[in-house]
C-alpha cells in the first residue's frame, strides 16, 4: 500500500469521546521510528476535522481495529485501563507449520535492543490448518510489548507469514507468488475496552481486508472464520 495514496480509513466506531478505525497494512499510526510521509493519526485528524490522541499502536505491516481519544482526559482514562489489563485484544495470524491447539507462551522479552527483558505473555488457539504448512490462528496477547506476537510465535518456530523482519525470506516470496499474500498475515480483529466515560465495556471488531482475506481464502481458509 502507498501511503501517499491514503485519503480516510474505514470508521468502524465513533462518539463524543472515541474513534476507531480499521487501520490498513502499511501504514504507521503516528511519526516515529517507523518510515513513511502519511500517518494514520494526521489522516484520521484530517478526516474527522479533530485533534486525536493514539491508545495504543500497531506495527506499520500490522492491520485491524486502532483506537483513538478525542480529548487529553479521554485518553488518560482510557490509556488507564490499558495499564491495569482491562483492555482484551484478539488478532488473527496465519504461522508456519501447526502451533499446539492451544498455547501459552510465557516468556519474557526486552522492549528494544539491548534493553532489560519484561515479563510478555501470548496466548492462542489453532483454528485452521491448511495444505500447505501454515495454520491460521487466533491470538490474544496479555501484555504489550514490541512486536510481542510476532517475537514470541517465531521463538516456537511458527514465524507469522509475509514478516520481512523476523521471517524467512524465500517463504515469503512463495506466499507472494502462490496465493498473492503481499503484507504481513496478521490482523487485529478486536479490541474490547472499558468505556472512558461510564466504564460500561465497548467491543470493537475490524473486518479483515482483502488484501490478507483473499490469499487466505486461496490457501483453503473457510471464509467463516474470516467474515
Amino acid at each position: 500500500m502507498s501511503d501517499r495514496s491514503l485519503a480516510s480509513i474505514e470508521v468502524i466506531y465513533s462518539d463524543d469521546s472515541l474513534v476507531v478505525v480499521n487501520k490498513p497494512s502499511g501504514l504507521s499510526v503516528h511519526r516515529g521510528a517507523d518510515r513513511g510521509s502519511t500517518f494514520a493519526l494526521q489522516i484520521v485528524r484530517d478526516q474527522i476535522g479533530r485533534y486525536v490522541y493514539p491508545l495504543h499502536r500497531l506495527d506499520r505491516p500490522t492491520s485491524g481495529v486502532l483506537a483513538f481519544a478525542l480529548s487529553p482526559e479521554r485518553a488518560r482514562v482510557a490509556n488507564r485501563a490499558f495499564e491495569e489489563g482491562c483492555v482484551e485484544k484478539q488478532y488473527l495470524a496465519l504461522v508456519a507449520g501447526t502451533p499446539d491447539e492451544h498455547f501459552v507462551i510465557d516468556e519474557p522479552m526486552a522492549n528494544e535492543p539491548g534493553g532489560t527483558p519484561v515479563r510478555a505473555c501470548t496466548e492462542g488457539t489453532r483454528l485452521f490448518v491448511t495444505e500447505h504448512g501454515f495454520s491460521l490462528v487466533s491470538v490474544r496477547p496479555r501484555t504489550g510489548r514490541h512486536h510481542q506476537i510476532r517475537r514470541h510465535m517465531k521463538r516456537r518456530h511458527h514465524k507469522v507469514a509475509g514478516d520481512v523482519e523476523h521471517g524467512e525470506g524465500p517463504v515469503n516470496r512463495r506466499l507472494r507468488a502462490d496465493f498473492g499474500l503481499y503484507r504481513l498475515a496478521l490482523h487485529a480483529l478486536a479490541l474490547t475496552l472499558p468505556h472512558p466515560v461510564d466504564g460500561k465495556p465497548l467491543f470493537l471488531r475490524a473486518s479483515v481486508p482483502a488484501d490478507l482475506r483473499e490469499p487466505l481464502e486461496r490457501m483453503g481458509v473457510p471464509a467463516g472464520l474470516l467474515r
